[in-house]
């Protein structure tokens, strides 16, 4: 999308005067473009009318393995600001980004907004696991970045951005709260997360429950024999009641792992279809970032056999806007 011309000097004047606009705010809104949707939907949140926010990978698109299209370099060309996650976790698009913020504003929201002291180290090429909205109380601090970065280009959006900032951080703060509580009604013997890879590291450490990826933290790699039969042993030590396949990945891992357990009289079954590297559909709880972790809790509780808590008092309009029920998530 092309930019807005703005008309100069005293013809400007005349038209903001005419419609009862200043010539800042009568240009339609940036375009900021980021990479996943769990970037998209926090920019949404706190653009408001400031920006218009288009995410590169939609539902089901496994960011390690994107490809950029031709589309994708005309999208570039024409946004105002670029946010994406950093970390690797765009692959080779992300060195590509890396040189783009020397035209424009290009922002690797994870390195930027949060302590390195957070960061989970892992033993691949990767060195960093990427994966970091996976705890809330660490991607809401991308929130305010977000702000901040957009206000340089905005600056008669400063103040309602911060503001916007500030009341999503409060929601995502209690949703952290809200996740703690549920994982925690799991029984201890079963407070495991077994997943086809290694995206939940995150969330297990955040959330006091112990994680098992099949494959490692990059998709690009095809999990193998051993790898299934290591899984298998922890599944049937541990009883397991419950495996979970990912929306961006294939379940062919899952279902051998299954299959395996129940050659050793083990069942175990599917819990559910977690969000890892994608959000949801649009227009669907999912297809937020709240909603994508709260989704996911439920998934996760229900069938590790505990009970999903009340929603706190800051995301009751979140919830009923939805038509979930604050006093009994999940019910829906």
């Amino acid at each position: 999308m092309a930019k807005a011309r703005i008309v100069p000097g005293a013809a400007a004047a005349l038209l903001a005067s005419a419609v009862g606009w200043s010539a800042a705010t009568a240009q339609e809104p940036v375009l900021a473009v980021t990479t996943i949707g769990m970037i998209a939907d926090v920019a949404e949140t706190v653009a408001g009318d400031c920006a218009r926010v288009e995410a590169l990978m939609g539902p089901g698109v496994d960011p390690h393995l994107y490809q950029a299209s031709a589309g994708d370099v005309r999208l570039f060309r024409d946004a105002d600001a670029i946010f994406y996650s950093g970390y690797s976790l765009e692959g080779q698009l992300g060195t590509v980004l890396e040189r783009l913020a020397s035209q424009k504003p290009t922002v690797a929201v994870s390195p930027v907004a949060i302590d390195p002291a957070n960061l989970i180290t892992v033993q691949d090429v990767y060195g960093i696991d990427p994966h970091l909205w996976m705890d809330a109380g660490l991607w809401q601090q991308i929130a305010p970045v977000i702000a901040a970065t957009l206000a340089e280009i905005v600056p008669d959006c400063d103040a309602a951005m911060q503001a916007r900032a500030e009341a999503y951080q409060v929601q995502i703060q209690a949703l952290d709260g809200w996740i703690r509580e549920s994982i925690a009604t799991i029984p201890d013997q079963q407070r495991i997360l077994v997943t086809a890879h290694d995206a939940f590291n995150y969330y297990g450490r955040a959330y006091d429950i112990a994680v098992a990826g099949i494959q490692g933290i990059s998709t690009e790699s095809e999990a193998g024999v051993a790898d299934i039969r290591d899984m298998v042993d922890v599944v049937v030590e541990r009883g397991v009641p419950a495996v979970f396949i990912e929306s961006t990945i294939n379940p062919r891992t899952i279902r051998a792992v299954i299959e395996s357990a129940a050659e050793r009289g083990h069942e175990v079954t599917i819990g559910g279809e977690l969000y890892s590297d994608a959000m949801g559909e649009a227009g669907t709880v999912g297809g937020t970032y709240i909603g994508m972790l709260y989704e996911n809790t439920v998934t996760i509780v229900e069938a590790l056999g505990g009970s999903p808590a009340p929603l706190p008092e800051a995301l009751a309009g979140w919830a009923e806007s939805w038509g979930i029920d604050p006093a009994a998530p999940g019910a829906e």
